[in-house]
């Protein structure tokens, strides 16, 4: 357990997607999923204004491509974000990107680091308090809901998936972000990583592999991921019933 006082919290939003599965959904603008407006306002902004609304967060560093640039520093512009936004250049994937945001962070190991995706623009306050709280406390955490369905284990086979398990569902969450963690353990988890190649799909399965255990905060409905088109009416949704 972690007990010493947290000095400063970051939030790193990796924001250079190519958007491909919007595109595949038949979406009618080739822009981007984050730039895309819910309610008129851009994703991302939103999602920087998500952090931006907890005091405790001393800086948000979006990563993005070096061509949407001039765009994001519009944007942060128009929309009044203020000092505490900053940039780097994004990757080829979202493990690039974070792991560009850590190099460029000027971190202390006890700092509290979270890592939220830019399209997940409907996630609150208090969750993210909870989580800067959860990784002051155990080190590191994400961000999960419990499962609903009955989850089954498959195998792959030429003629489809084949049920070999049914897994209980209470051992089971379905990841959301933020996720985070100290510093200190998050930047030596990408660290180790890239030494041996080794590629994950978000930042706790880094985190696990190199041996660090992962609290879990209770998530909600709402903090979604933007994956298609159908999810911007969705968000549209939760912003016209007052629930974002």
């Amino acid at each position: 357990m972690y007990t010493s006082q947290v000095m400063r919290v970051f939030v790193i939003l990796p924001a250079a997607g190519i958007g491909t599965r919007m595109a595949a959904g038949g979406a009618s603008t080739p822009a981007p999923k984050q730039f895309l407006a819910i309610g008129g306002v851009p994703v991302l902004v939103r999602s920087v204004r998500a952090f931006l609304a907890v005091p405790r967060v001393d800086a948000v560093c979006l990563a993005v491509r070096a061509h949407e640039r001039e765009r994001v520093e519009a944007q942060m512009v128009e929309y009044k974000l203020g000092p505490r936004v900053h940039m780097v250049e994004g990757g080829d994937d979202r493990q690039h990107s974070v792991g560009n945001a850590l190099a460029a962070l000027e971190c202390d190991v006890d700092d509290v680091v979270l890592v939220h995706d830019a399209v997940r623009p409907l996630i609150d306050p208090a969750t993210i308090e909870r989580t800067i709280d959860a990784v002051v406390r155990h080190g590191a955490a994400i961000v999960g809901l419990p499962a609903v369905d009955t989850i089954k284990q498959v195998e792959r086979t030429a003629d489809g998936a084949i049920v070999t398990a049914t897994i209980p569902r209470e051992r089971i969450v379905q990841a959301q972000t933020p996720q985070g963690a100290r510093f200190g353990l998050l930047r030596a988890a990408f660290v180790e990583a890239e030494a041996d190649g080794f590629s994950g799909t978000d930042e706790a399965s880094l985190l696990e592999r190199a041996g660090v255990e992962v609290a879990v905060v209770q998530g909600s409905a709402r903090n979604f991921k933007i994956t298609q088109p159908g999810d911007i009416e969705l968000a549209e949704f939760y912003l016209g019933q007052g629930k974002a």
